[in-house]
């Protein structure tokens, strides 16, 4: 053999996928928002060993997985039996030139690490064949009419999954000379009815096959991603002042004076967004929005709230909570708690029950007992993907 073969990846998607249910053919469901396809697809052509990629579909499917494949995957039109679907392929395979070796990969397992690639090209120096294969954990019975019988002996039981690798002539000519007498599973049966020792190597357990419905929702956890936990602080004063509106959690508040400052001086939302910027390492709200910009006189502090909420989103991350304290002689917060939090929730987008509201005093300590100014602080705690 060369010392750089040409490998070709067989992909067989020619299945209707029954035992999963519905009317969308398992291999085109789509997982974290790509088809399972396009996952099998993307894994095999990211090894740097893959020279070219056939695919089998059935009839009629070949507009759809150019689609979502490109133009650069070969498709071939399968047959009613898996043997007659890869055998199509293989034959497709050797009309385009043949190959050195060949990867048969199922669609339906579409998460391929590509160390089992690896380990399945360096087995072809000894063999024509090599599979990946799992030891069987569970114990083993066999049973009639709901009745246990004999225990099976598991000590040299495997899981076999796929790609399988072949050397080209090998499984073509084992493929040719089938008798199909009986259905084959997969194509190292064919191999080994024509003569030649298959070669086991360890498997992996993200090559689980996609069957049935609940193993959609399990593969769909495994892409889930891995969330961080991020926590934020904000604070803000301004001084209370003669003649000025009181903005307080992005509600007015009926009093004798307001807060004063650069825009509507809110210190509540102004201490809930330096608290998310603050949990997402993205600076402070001067930094944003200086108060030496005059765009900013008197605007509405729900705009900093908004911008530091697309902030979080831009990231991909999720407000899971802001508790807000508010620190003030007067007014009384109570009678526009509810509100703050209706009206916060609403600006940040999320459930009411993730808003906390709340209020003290400073036994009349300070500038805040002297009823000067009111300060507030917050605390968020956002969700972050963990690698953003």
């Amino acid at each position: 053999m060369s010392l750089s073969p040409k490998v070709v990846a067989l992909i067989v998607a020619a299945g209707q996928g029954s035992r999963v249910g519905g009317h969308v053919p398992k291999q085109y469901r789509t997982i974290a928002g790509k088809p399972v396809l396009v996952h099998a697809h993307d894994a095999l052509a990211s090894h740097n060993s893959v020279n070219a990629i056939f695919v089998v579909v059935a009839k009629g499917q070949k507009d759809a997985a150019q689609a979502m494949l490109g133009a650069d995957v070969q498709l071939v039109t399968g047959a009613d039996s898996r043997q007659g679907s890869v055998y199509a392929g293989l034959e497709a395979i050797a009309a385009a030139g043949g190959a050195d070796i060949v990867l048969v990969h199922d669609a339906a397992r579409p998460f391929l690490p590509l160390s089992v690639i690896d380990r399945l090209l360096d087995a072809l120096t000894e063999k024509h064949g090599a599979i990946p294969v799992l030891p069987v954990s569970d114990t083993l019975v066999r049973g009639a009419s709901d009745i246990m019988a004999d225990t099976v002996d598991r000590a040299q039981l495997h899981r076999v999954q796929t790609p399988q690798a072949f050397r080209f002539g090998a499984i073509l000519d084992a493929h040719r000379a089938w008798n199909g007498a009986r259905e084959a599973t997969d194509d190292a049966q064919i191999l080994r009815a024509h003569g030649h020792d298959v070669m086991l190597v360890q498997g992996d357990e993200r090559l689980g096959k996609l069957t049935y419905e609940q193993d959609f929702a399990r593969a769909e956890a495994m892409l889930a991603p891995a969330w961080i936990t991020r926590v934020g602080m904000g604070y803000d004063v301004h001084r209370l002042a003669e003649g000025e509106p009181l903005w307080l959690g992005g509600v007015l508040v009926p009093h004798d004076r307001g807060l004063a400052g650069h825009s509507d001086a809110d210190v509540a939302l102004h201490a809930i967004v330096d608290a998310l910027l603050g949990a997402l390492g993205d600076g402070d709200i001067g930094s944003h929005f200086p108060p030496s910009d005059p765009q900013w006189r008197g605007v509405s502090s729900d705009r900093f709230l908004a911008h530091a909420r697309d902030r979080v989103a831009a990231r991909r991350g999720r407000i899971d909570h802001v508790d807000l304290t508010i620190i003030c002689e007067a007014p009384k917060i109570g009678p526009h708690r509810d509100a703050m939090r209706r009206r916060i929730a609403d600006i940040l987008a999320v459930p009411l029950d993730r808003v906390s509201v709340k209020a003290t005093t400073t036994e009349r300590l300070g500038f805040a007992g002297r009823r000067e100014g009111i300060a507030a602080q917050a605390v968020a705690t956002l969700s972050l993907p963990a690698l953003s």
